[in-house]
């Protein structure tokens, strides 16, 4: 649920769950934490197992923190590698560095981190990481005796045994509710070590499950010609459907994963998670599911959608054989920057190329959208254009409906 503060030693549970967002980067941390993040989850530059994001530098994190403070919001640091010897010098230093940064909580799985942490940094709470792979209430019930608030759980944790967890054990439980799944137990894989050597679980994954394999059989392959390929990925997971069962359950915190996904990515899904717990909590007897919200998350998404382990063991249709294809054909094409309500001029920021007479939709916070064509449109020194071919480059463009600085705006490609 939502953290409150400690009182007489004791967390206050408060009524709604965390929603917890992931947060690439700097950028991306601003539009989670806009589009309604109770909390964001990033990776600082050492001790983190998305070594591919941009992450945070110390610096970064205190902005961070200072952005997401303003809306009441939380940020947290995942340091959830499994440490080898050579990787635990240096890390009292790191980690009183980025309590001092006003980080709240740090994302951990190796017990030599846990217990620095404990140490050093005691105002950084530690929540263990799904890469622990808990799925009993005898283990939560072992990392509360430890003196963790807050186990994440793993991915592979059924809904019967999150109720039996917050039954037994008074503790805060965080669950994936949307994002990647992973061919392996919680992440725990070493394809990529033997294919890449390049380390899953010190931050080198190349996603060795998503790529597209021969089939052989002694030395033969038995490929037919123009067949598809073999993989071993999974389709990825969706909860929006099954809120209710969720807050029913007393999971304390929603996770989306993503922090290597794109500002549209994170703002589309924490746009809708957000909307979905808000009605459910509004009015919990009169709830239902607005296919709106389930829309959005189907232009954001990036592969076919599933609930997981939740309702049972994924089987063979669970995965993804054939070529994958968008849920609905949108790009992302600008971030407002500005809005001048007199003229009705709208200032963006190009991500993708756009014209006039092409149709596009813009979006906020709140489930905010409208649609229109695109018109006239200029540059910063109003220049007219016919396209906004340059990445980053400023455009100027009347809108339909007032739009306020991080809105998006998407274009339909199909």
């Amino acid at each position: 649920m939502q953290q409150a503060p400690l009182q007489g030693g004791h967390r206050v549970r408060l009524a709604k769950p965390e929603l917890l967002a992931p947060a690439g980067s700097l950028e991306k941390l601003k539009f989670a934490v806009h589009y309604g993040a109770d909390a964001v989850y990033i990776g600082g530059q050492k001790y983190g197992l998305r070594s591919n994001a941009d992450n945070f530098s110390i610096d970064q994190m205190r902005q961070g923190v200072e952005f997401a403070s303003r809306y009441g919001a939380k940020v947290f640091v995942a340091t959830n590698i499994f440490a080898h010897q050579e990787d635990l010098p240096g890390i009292a230093d790191y980690l009183r560095e980025i309590e001092d940064a006003g980080i709240a909580a740090i994302i951990t799985a190796d017990p030599a981190i846990v217990e620095t942490a404990q140490k050093v940094a005691p105002r950084l709470e530690v929540h263990l990481s799904t890469q622990q792979s808990t799925m009993n209430w005898q283990a939560v019930q072992f990392w509360k005796q430890e003196g963790l608030p807050r186990v994440v759980l793993a991915r592979e944790a059924t809904m019967a045994e999150i109720r039996e967890m917050k039954s037994r054990v008074d503790i805060e439980l965080e669950v994936f509710i949307h994002g990647a799944m992973c061919s392996s137990v919680s992440g725990r894989c070493v394809l990529s070590n033997h294919f890449t050597d390049r380390d899953s679980n010190r931050g080198g994954c190349c996603q060795s499950c998503r790529w597209k394999y021969d089939l052989h059989a002694d030395d033969q392959s038995v490929s037919e010609p123009g067949q598809n390929l073999f993989t071993m990925s999974s389709k990825d997971l969706c909860m929006i459907e099954h809120l209710p069962d969720l807050i029913e359950a007393g999971v304390d915190s929603f996770k989306i994963e993503g922090r290597m996904k794109s500002v549209h990515y994170v703002a589309s899904v924490v746009n809708a998670y957000r909307q979905a717990i808000d009605a459910y909590f509004a009015d919990p007897d009169g709830y239902t599911l607005r296919k709106e919200w389930v829309e959005e998350i189907g232009k954001a998404a990036n592969r076919p959608l599933n609930t997981g382990f939740f309702y049972g063991t994924p089987g063979a249709t669970e995965h993804i054989y054939e070529p994958e294809e968008k849920p609905a054909p949108y790009d992302f094409a600008a971030v407002v920057t500005d809005y001048d309500a007199a003229s009705g001029i709208a200032t963006v920021q190009q991500r993708s190329p756009f014209r006039p007479g092409m149709q596009v939709e813009f979006i906020g916070p709140g489930g905010r959208h409208f649609k229109q064509e695109i018109g006239d449109m200029t540059d910063a020194e109003g220049n007219r254009l016919d396209v906004a071919r340059h990445p980053l480059q400023t455009i100027k463009l009347r809108v339909n409906e007032p739009v306020s600085p991080l809105d998006l705006m998407r274009k339909r490609t199909g």
